[in-house]
């Protein structure tokens, strides 16, 4: 998708407007008001153009240079985001294989930082949206969480259904969104135009040098206005990068600046307008309105999360950094489109808790702002590793072009971290939690497969030694197994316990590469063994939905022989995993992983086998 005809490209743009912009075209709701409630900053002339000529300067430098100029170039075969990120610095020569456990640790801290994002996007969108009817009048206070809990509740229910005929409105909806914007603050510009001002370094630079330590708690607010800046990259896959440049620099970026340049240039003219710059901006006759249209760019944000947070657990799951969780496609045509229920609804409750827990949006800002700079920082690390690594750029102009970055976000990190007690400590929870669970998955994975070599038959062997004595019975059995070259556990354990040996045997080993899709002509080497043993090996990418009884039949074909799915058997090991005291993980990470092992969706599901043909075998694994 990445290839985008010159035809295509203003339906592409259009789309991209509604999924990539969603979370950082809402900042403007809530962001000038906590950049000066962050530092209980006077509303004066220096303070507002300092701040916003800090928003201006923070917004080309994070986005339009280092996303759209830089980051965006990682390209991993069309996709974007922290797993293809990591994928790409995991085929780097240049870096140790000892170092690399590094990458994947600091890529996991940004992914689970991503989840906590997907928590709190939706809280704080929904939540600054209607919080302008009390604006309009006050008796909306009382209704502002049981409205917020409304249309998250809705929004969270329809999941299940998929976003594609709602998809449709995104793209012109969150154009019309960012056009009011723009009109808006066009508008105020025109009354104050001294407020232009805010372009010029100087007025940052006067600013942090008068008020150094009020600039610093200052940039803990000013990252709320690039919030949804990761979204640019990890959404290139859906789009390609050329529709979100064009967006980005065409339409949100210049309405986006507009917007807050004509807040600031409102509070120039009165400074009590700072109890909510955004509404208070808006004409009396479209209050109304505009509350609704921000409510419906809310929930799109929050919907574009919520299908991030899908889509980064199942590119976590396919590289095995999850377990397997049940995941439902909604769309015959989009492949990004997909449902996880379990996910879903881990997300609702959270939310749920969040918004009963803070009430306000500016309650929650402290938590956002920690969230979107630490994932930052995990960003400009890893590609600043791949500068080294895989571009091969020499030091010097590594630390050249990617100092600034690191500047800043430290910057960013350190003000934001003076607002953990605040609220701060959620997002660090939610990564705490989420970390936990991978790197104890991952690790725990290890465990068992080093625990299942050293009881293991090499296939050469039993192949050599199989003799006359095993009886021979009609039929194909498929085995599934992670080493190609060892003897499945459950052909073992059915020669073992049945006595018997299928006319045909399948040895299916399933491959993820660090692609995110591979072509159907790639999908499948074929290695017949014997008449009796056939070694498939079935490469899917970390995006691809795996699907063996689809790759079998074509496996077949291949093969010139006569595929029927009710002569095939699929034969599948049941792990029973027990803790022991032996040098591996503590005993609480042991049951950790024994307790996921557990709650993981059944193989059969994952890969689309169906169930009647399944034939599951347990064996006990001591980690």
């Amino acid at each position: 998708m990445s290839q985008i005809q010159k035809t295509a490209l203003p339906a592409m743009t259009l789309a991209a407007l509604g999924v990539v912009f969603g979370d950082i075209g809402t900042s403007p709701l809530y962001a000038i008001q906590q950049c000066f409630n962050a530092a209980h900053i006077a509303v004066s002339k220096q303070s507002i153009l300092g701040i916003l000529s800090l928003i201006f300067w923070c917004m080309t430098l994070a986005i339009s240079v280092k996303y759209v100029s830089i980051v965006m170039r990682a390209d991993n075969n069309g996709e974007g985001g922290i797993m293809s990120l990591l994928a790409l610095n995991l085929r780097s020569k240049r870096i140790p294989e000892k170092h690399k456990i590094i990458l994947i640790a600091i890529a996991f801290i940004g992914a689970s930082l991503f989840f906590g994002d997907g928590i709190i996007t939706p809280a704080i969108s929904v939540l600054s949206a209607i919080e302008g009817l009390s604006i309009a009048t006050p008796m909306f206070n009382d209704w502002l969480i049981p409205l917020a809990l409304g249309i998250l509740t809705a929004l969270f229910a329809v999941q299940r259904h998929g976003t594609a005929v709602m998809g449709r409105f995104f793209g012109p909806i969150t154009l019309t969104w960012f056009l009011a914007l723009g009109a808006l603050g066009l508008w105020s510009i025109i009354q104050t135009p001294v407020v232009l001002g805010m372009m010029s370094p100087h007025w940052a630079l006067e600013f942090i040098w008068h008020q150094p330590l009020v600039a610093f708690f200052t940039m803990g607010a000013v990252i709320l206005t690039l919030t949804g800046g990761e979204a640019l990259y990890a959404d290139m896959g859906h789009f390609g990068a050329k529709p979100i440049r064009w967006a980005w620099f065409f339409v949100v970026m210049p309405c986006l600046l507009l917007n807050y340049a004509g807040q600031g240039a409102l509070l120039l003219r009165q400074p009590e307008a700072i109890a909510n710059p955004f509404y208070l901006m808006v004409p009396k006759w479209a209050l109304y309105p505009m509350i609704a249209l921000a409510t419906a760019a809310a929930v799109i944000a929050s919907q574009a999360v919520i299908t991030g947070v899908f889509s980064m657990a199942k590119q976590a799951i396919q590289l095995g950094y999850l377990p397997r969780l049940s995941i439902q496609q909604t769309s015959e045509s989009e492949q990004g489109q997909i449902y996880v229920p379990f996910l879903n609804w881990v997300l609702f409750v959270s939310v749920v808790i969040l918004i009963l827990l803070f009430e306000h949006s500016s309650n929650l800002a402290s938590a956002y702002g920690v969230a979107v700079t630490m994932t930052m920082l995990c960003s400009t690390i890893l590609i600043s590793l791949l500068a080294y690594g895989y571009w091969q750029w020499p030091i010097w102009k590594i630390i050249l072009v990617f100092s600034p970055f690191f500047i800043i976000d430290f910057i960013f990190v350190g003000s934001t971290s003076m607002k953990i007690i605040a609220g701060g400590w959620v997002p660090i929870a939610i990564g705490v939690v989420v970390f936990t669970l991978l790197m104890t998955w991952k690790r725990g994975r290890e465990l068992m497969f080093d625990k299942l070599q050293k009881d293991t038959l090499p296939l050469s062997l039993f192949m050599q030694h199989l003799g006359n004595q095993v009886k021979i019975v009609d039929g194909h059995a498929v085995f599934l197994t992670s080493t190609p070259d060892i003897v499945p556990h459950a052909m073992l354990h059915n020669l073992k316990h049945n006595k018997v040996l299928h006319d045909l045997n399948f040895l299916i080993t399933v491959v993820t590469q660090d692609v995110p899709f591979v072509a159907d002509t790639e999908r499948l080497y074929i290695d017949r063994l014997d008449n009796r043993f056939i070694k498939i090996m079935m490469y899917y990418g970390f995006k691809d939905e795996p699907n063996i009884p689809k790759a079998l039949q074509q496996a077949y074909q291949e093969l010139d022989m006569e595929y029927n799915m009710m002569h095939i058997s699929f034969f599948i090991s049941r792990d029973r995993i027990i803790s022991t005291v032996d040098d591996g993980m503590a005993p609480w990470r042991e049951k950790l992983f024994i307790s996921m092992q557990r709650n993981t969706s059944p193989v059969s599901d994952f890969y689309q086998i169906p169930t009647n043909r399944v034939v599951e075998l347990g064996s006990q694994i001591e980690i």
